[in-house]
This record gives C-alpha cells, sequence and structure tokens, in this order.
C-alpha cells in the first residue's frame, strides 16, 4: 500500500460528473501515485460507503505557449478517479439544490 498525506483531492464537479452521480458514479480528483485498491479504501472510509469498483484514467497536460517565444511546455497530468457505490448510497458533496 502506497503511503499519501492524501489519496483525495478534490471532487470533480461538472456537467457530466453530476449526471453519473445520479446512477452511483462518482468522479474525483487523485494523486498521481494512488492505486485503486487505496481510491477505494479513502472513499470507503471518508463518505461512509460502499465501493463496488474504480476506474482512473490519467490525462495529458494541456499545451501552453511560452509569451514571447515560439516555444511551448506541457502542463502537469491530472489523474481522476470514477468510483461506483452500491446503490442506494450517496456522497453529499454532489448533492444539488434541485
Amino acid at each position: 500500500m502506497i503511503v499519501m498525506e492524501r489519496v483525495i483531492k478534490k471532487p470533480v464537479l461538472t456537467e457530466e460528473s453530476l449526471q453519473k452521480a445520479v446512477d452511483g458514479q462518482y468522479t474525483f480528483e487523485v494523486d498521481p501515485k494512488a492505486d485503486k485498491k487505496s481510491i477505494a479504501e479513502e472513499v470507503a472510509k471518508t463518505f461512509k460507503v460502499d465501493v463496488l469498483g474504480v476506474r482512473t484514467r490519467i490525462s495529458k497536460g494541456k499545451r501552453l505557449r511560452i509569451r514571447g517565444t515560439f516555444r511551448e511546455k506541457r502542463g502537469s497530468k491530472l489523474k481522476k478517479a470514477t468510483v461506483t457505490i452500491a446503490s442506494g448510497q450517496k456522497i453529499s458533496v454532489f448533492e444539488t439544490g434541485k
């Protein structure tokens, strides 16, 4: 198991992630070194839910132009995890005021 200060950095609150939250799939930005097992344990412990599955993906960093030159550099990578929880359970961070 990887020892890190915080596995989950923040929830991803986009239109798509809020639609998936209705089906019990919640998306979080996580530490790039985190594995699926540590993500599942952290979500279960933090939000007191039963985790059924974890899917991860790594996004490339955006290309950034360096001002005044023709050079470019890459932004930092981003790792996201979509966590599926048991039906009937919810994570309050993703609740909207409807």
